[in-house]
């Protein structure tokens, strides 16, 4: 089903908050929760609170899928991967969940983020001038091919960005929101902030390895279920090709042709989801820093969404194997979800 929104509360952020907190089945008791990192008690998407802290508390995370620890309820195999998880987004409820607090880096799914601060920011219609950083010279890296005063719709710049994971895409949107990639970064980083992706910090609007550039899966889940408000999000990420018209600097036409990166929608590659599993859409990310990194968004038959990440497998065959592994966890639980409906009744 496409064009699902997830609308979460607005919350505000207070960083320098000790773990009190609210059960976070919502029962409205006040209980410690242990702080599952290590360091400097950096708070976390289930330590963060709306309203005065010393009155009855909400808890932030009631509309979201909350873990503190590694869930296996499926008996998933993700073996040769570094971090996973699987999020159940109409029953709040985490799946899968290995490492997903541990700070990584995320390549290309960087580009989630930079997506969302620009759909927050400007209109789709919007007119980008690019300047000469566009012309990223890191070895392996994707390029649409904008070149200096090149010039183009945020529309287009977002397909990409999002279908075909440009780099230079996201020198163009951040450049054009910002003013500068630095500025941009900031932006970013205050966003992860208040939707309470707390253990992200990021330096680029791409995701090409850099330093202080990391976050978990398990922001990467909020991000995404942030972005995913955003139809044009949902449709973009939804698409196989792409193919329009923009400008150079000296006005003369120029066509892109793009195809999408995900190999579960690429008509020319192998790998399927498991049976009454639909891959929506979603994300790539590969760097050597980084592995092989995927987050998806798929429906299960009765059109219920699901966020899965992956990240750092060791290459792209490991990688959609164990995705498609992964995923096999929805349709396990949408089968308890039936029995336990049928017994209840």
């Amino acid at each position: 089903m496409i064009g699902v929104k997830c609308i979460n509360k607005h919350i505000k952020v207070y960083a320098g908050l000790f773990l009190t907190c609210l059960c976070l089945c919502g029962c409205g008791s006040k209980e410690s929760f242990e702080n599952p990192y290590d360091g400097d008690n950096t708070p976390s998407a289930y330590s963060v609170f709306e309203g005065d802290f010393s009155s009855v508390a909400k808890p932030f995370a009631s509309e979201l899928c909350v873990v503190n620890e590694n869930v296996n309820k499926a008996g998933v195999d993700v073996t040769n991967t570094e971090a996973a998880g699987l999020f159940d987004l109409t029953n709040k409820e985490v799946l899968y969940a290995a490492n997903v607090h541990r700070q990584m880096n995320p390549a290309s799914l960087t580009k989630v983020m930079t997506a969302l601060i620009a759909l927050e920011n400007v209109k789709l219609d919007e007119t980008i001038t690019a300047t000469a950083n566009v012309n990223i010279q890191e070895q392996g890296a994707q390029l649409c091919g904008f070149q200096e005063g090149d010039t183009f719709t945020m529309d287009q710049a977002l397909y990409g960005l999002l279908m075909y994971s440009g780099n230079d895409a996201g020198v163009a949107i951040a450049e054009h929101v910002a003013g500068s990639v630095e500025a941009f970064a900031d932006m970013m980083n205050e966003k992860a902030k208040e939707i309470g992706a707390t253990n992200t910090h990021f330096s680029n609007p791409h995701g090409l390895t850099a330093a202080d550039h990391y976050t978990t899966a398990y922001d990467l889940y909020l991000i995404f279920n942030e972005a995913m408000k955003y139809d044009k999000f949902v449709e973009i990420i939804h698409s196989t090709e792409y193919s329009s018209v923009y400008h150079d600097k000296d006005g003369n036409e120029k066509e892109i042709i793009l195809k999408t990166t995900n190999q579960f929608l690429s008509s020319d590659s192998s790998y399927t989801a498991p049976e009454h599993v639909t891959v929506i859409g979603g994300k790539t990310g590969t760097t050597e820093a980084a592995g092989a990194c995927l987050i998806l968004l798929s429906n299960d038959a009765a059109g219920n969404p699901y966020i899965s990440v992956i990240l750092k497998a060791d290459d792209k065959s490991v990688l959609y194997t164990k995705m498609t592994n992964l995923l096999t966890a929805i349709t396990g639980n949408t089968q308890n979800s039936t029995q336990e409906s049928t017994q209840a009744n």
